[in-house]
């Protein structure tokens, strides 16, 4: 799977009207590549706008590509599906593997491109037959933790140019040679809640969120009542406004029964959990016990356990974590790292 890289080659960037993205588009035209800008409209926001604004001053081509129906099919309403079953999901995830990276690959060949490259803070290596990602240098702004899911054929095709890059240095870069995007300030929202507020979203979405339903302790004993399952998440305390003698978490969504679980901030603490969707990049499947760091949230620190796999599901494992880890959450995900280098990763269960 050895590929060739030249740059004479075309490259298709990436482009949201963000710094990262800009500077990932103007580092490679510097370098040479026929770069064409490519921005999806996925009907929230106007990135589009901004995205060609970038691309006139850099002088290239730029694409638009209509994903609204993929998007609200694959991305939106799996999430709202998600928390209706009492899970907490990361979109980004999602679009990852599901819209962002394989709706370039027919682009590719219509726009006869040989890269697709994005403003992602990964680095892209070479291992044998297979394409593995390493962490960015970068470790603050590292985003290899979204990007677990992406295939190798799809690997193959990818450039990511501000792997070897920190932030000062790419908003530097921007600054000094005058892009438009300099100022651009970095979004941590999720792209399809224009507010923000993810709970005040899903409740415009279901009026099934919004049904109020019983708050209970861990021996089961109501003691108070919510006004939807939209307002929590596991690990919650702000919000829980219950009064038990003592700091009262949420531990529980009982989706089922539309019943809140209450505990002590102990009760959120384990040393197991079990994986799904199981899938990696430097092999096909999991067949042996492996040591791991393992990150079960985006902004987590890394803990080290054992991945053990099913035997009768391969795609399912256990994780037996060397120190108690808080608050593992259903629907997010558990991703696992050999140092810098990515394993691979599964939903947590």
């Amino acid at each position: 799977m050895k590929r060739n890289i030249n740059k004479q080659q075309k490259v298709i960037v990436a482009m949201s009207g963000g710094v990262d993205s800009s500077v990932a588009a103007f580092l490679l035209r510097e370098k040479g590549y026929q770069v064409i800008g490519a921005t999806f409209e996925n009907g929230y926001g106007n990135p589009a706008e901004r995205a060609a604004a970038i691309c006139r001053q850099l002088g290239i081509e730029h694409q638009v590509i209509d994903i609204r129906d993929s998007f609200d099919k694959q991305v939106v309403r799996p999430f709202i599906e998600s928390y209706l079953s009492g899970q907490t999901p990361n979109p980004c995830v999602l679009c990852n593997e599901k819209i962002k990276f394989p709706v370039f690959l027919p682009l590719l060949e219509q726009l006869e491109a040989d890269f697709i490259a994005t403003g992602h803070y990964v680095r892209l290596f070479e291992q044998g037959s297979r394409f593995i990602l390493r962490q960015a240098v970068c470790q603050q702004k590292d985003q290899s933790y979204f990007m677990y899911r992406i295939p190798q054929h799809i690997l193959a095709k990818c450039i990511f140019p501000l792997g070897e890059y920190t932030k000062e240095q790419v908003r530097f870069i921007a600054e000094e040679n005058g892009l438009i995007s300099a100022k651009q300030k970095d979004s941590y929202d999720i792209c399809f809640i224009e507010s923000g507020d993810y709970r005040q979203y899903l409740a415009g979405t279901d009026s099934n969120y919004l049904v109020p339903g019983e708050i209970v302790d861990s021996s089961g004993s109501v003691v108070g009542e919510h006004q939807g399952l939209a307002h929590y998440t596991i690990g919650q305390r702000r919000g829980v406004d219950v009064s038990l003698g003592y700091p009262a978490y949420v531990v529980k969504i009982d989706r089922s029964n539309n019943r809140l679980v209450l505990g002590a901030k102990e009760d959120l603490f384990t040393d197991t959990a079990r994986v799904e969707s199981l899938v990696f990049l430097p092999f096909d499947y999991l067949e042996t016990p492996i040591k791991a760091e393992v990150k079960i949230r985006y902004k987590t620190v890394p803990v080290s356990a054992q991945i053990i796999p099913d035997t009768d599901s391969p795609r399912c494992a256990e994780i037996i974590f060397d120190a108690p880890v808080w608050s593992v959450t259903p629907g997010q995900s558990a991703v696992f790292y050999d140092g810098d280098m990515l394993l691979g990763g599964g939903y947590l269960k």
